[in-house]
């Protein structure tokens, strides 16, 4: 059972997890102006890490932040200059930090020599090295083995202003009055018209919609949590392969479900390595070609018709088409002599084990990286798009959905059972011409004069009985493909809250999610992208 104790050390994790992220944009804003206001800010949250630290149960930790803070006192003082060295020894007192207040220890993470550190920060403040061990800060206590990595359960936090709160509450207690008024109306049913009931059901749904639409911006945070890490990544990364590259980030305001928050960093992390490694060239090759000395990587975030558009751009050399397409020719992916559209060959990229690199680093090379960022990309129902000129760079496109809790859906049926398809997925619908209706997965119709492949979900969900005698065909799109959905009938839009697949089904094709319906039956929601996909696959064969 969790102890008082465990609850508040939780909070702290999570209070510190946010100054340290905040520490690590400060450091690494040092390094460009060392302005004595902005060390004096930083050595406030330092000394607030440290007394939380050592009241917490963490004297260790605190001590490693006693010595930071003797250093930024040197600065902030300017009896000593910020280098590129000491802002290292900074980050990497962050890092030790990091593990150090871990709730699991190094988490998989390289422990830190937090003795090495010490001395290191010692040495940099310029004061007297210790003949014995360093006496622990005023009301600290023993060091115990209790500091030692326990297993507890990793708690997710979220914090949400108190106003928002408030309004929570009044709407629950609304919520509670309008439905004793509903019961005791049904009570006596007889004293009311059918259109009064009505009306008392509506007027409940309306504040329950004001709850829904309450507690789903509660989770909205800026994307720009997302974004922060970067700087420090990006440093990281120059300093290991010896290239120049300047970050510029835009639309961190933009709010987006924290779950999407949560999911989108190792996507991000993979494209900026892959950016730096393969992407951005060096100084010396980027002057003999005329370009900037410095490389330039954007990270840009926008609103786009309901979702969220996230973008990576690096003014490098660009994707080699004829490398990627014979690449995917080794790997099977095309056929000797198939050509294909730009749009979906570069897409390839993103196959596992597709790798066009010459030579595997630290950074990339295997094809494991890209296939992450697709996978991950695919699970929270977005999609992915290249843009890219050799010699100019690569834009990568992720197109995300604003929250993953409730989508707008629109409900199709085939056979017995109730589909969902995501709403911003769906184009029109169109009758299924009389020509087509013959058994086969798939095949292609002629929309106003252009083809279009689609797949028929009775087959493809090997539903039993035989088809009704008039069948649909919703046209869905995703990026820049589109393709049909054969479907039995349409039962029309509506809101969906989307509930995760358990183990059994989560290796089903064509399936992201469940919902449950208001008789009671479970619905799947479908997997677009992997659909359209298939549908555009087997294009060639259902032409022939």
């Amino acid at each position: 059972m969790k102890t008082d104790l465990d609850a508040v050390r939780t909070a702290f994790r999570a209070e510190a997890t946010e100054l340290l992220a905040g520490l690590e944009k400060d450091f690494l804003a040092l390094e460009s102006a060392s302005d004595p206001a902005a060390i004096e800010s930083v050595l406030r949250s330092v000394h607030t890490l440290k007394g939380n630290s050592l009241l917490m149960g963490f004297p260790a930790a605190s001590e490693v932040a006693h010595r930071v803070e003797d250093l930024l006192a040197r600065l902030s003082h300017r009896t000593r200059p910020v280098t590129a060295e000491l802002v290292t020894l900074l980050l990497q007192a962050v890092d030790t930090l990091r593990v150090m207040l871990a709730a699991h220890g190094s988490e998989g993470r390289e422990a830190p020599d937090v003795p090495e550190i010490q001395r290191r920060l010692q040495e940099a403040a310029g004061a007297e090295l210790p003949t014995d061990s360093a006496p622990a800060p005023e009301g600290a206590t023993p060091e115990k083995a209790a500091e030692a990595p326990v297993p507890v359960t990793a708690e997710r936090t979220l914090r949400v202003g108190l106003d928002r709160l408030d309004r929570m509450l009044d709407l629950t207690g609304e919520i509670a009055i309008s439905r004793g008024r509903l019961t005791a109306m049904l009570e006596q049913a007889h004293r009311y018209s059918p259109q009064e009931l009505l009306e008392a059901h509506r007027d409940a749904d309306r504040l329950y919609l004001d709850l829904q639409e309450l507690v789903l911006k509660a989770r909205m945070v800026p994307i720009g949590r997302a974004f922060q890490p970067f700087a420090r990544t990006l440093r990281d990364l120059c300093e290991a392969s010896g290239k120049l590259v300047r970050l510029e980030v835009s639309g961190e305001d933009v709010e987006v479900d924290t779950a999407v928050v949560d999911l989108i960093r190792d996507p991000l992390l993979h494209l900026v390595r892959n950016a730096v490694d393969h992407g951005i060239e060096t100084p010396a090759v980027r002057k003999r070609l005329g370009k900037e000395y410095y490389g330039t990587l954007k990270l840009r975030a926008s609103h786009e018709a309901g979702s969220i558009v996230i973008e990576v751009e690096d003014d490098g050399a660009g994707l080699n088409r004829e490398r990627i397409r014979a690449r995917a020719q080794a790997l099977g992916l095309l056929q000797p002599g198939e050509e294909r559209p730009d749009a979906e060959l570069f897409l390839l990229i993103f196959t596992p084990g597709f790798s066009t690199a010459e030579r595997v680093t630290e950074l990339s090379g295997r094809g494991i990286g890209m296939d992450v960022v697709k996978r991950n990309i695919e699970n929270l129902r977005g999609s992915i798009a290249i843009d890219t000129r050799e010699g100019r760079g690569t834009t990568i496109h992720m197109r995300l959905p604003l929250t993953l809790s409730i989508i707008e859906g629109f409900s199709v049926k085939v056979g017995e059972e109730t589909y969902i398809l995501p709403l911003q997925s769906v184009l029109e619908c169109v009758e299924l011409p009389e020509t087509e209706k013959r058994p086969g997965h798939t095949g292609v119709l002629n929309l106003r004069g252009q083809p279009l492949p689609y797949l028929r979900l009775r087959e493809h969900f090997s539903v039993e009985g035989p088809p009704p005698a008039r069948e649909s065909v919703v046209v869905i799109s995703q990026g820049r493909g589109q393709a049909g959905l054969a479907v039995d009938a349409l039962l029309g839009q509506g809101q969906t809250v989307v509930k995760p697949l358990g183990k059994v089904f989560q290796d089903v094709s064509g399936v992201s999610g469940s919902a449950i319906l208001g008789t009671g039956r479970v619905a799947l929601i479908l997997d677009v992208p992997s659909l359209l996909q298939k549908a555009l696959r087997n294009l060639p064969a259902a032409a022939s």
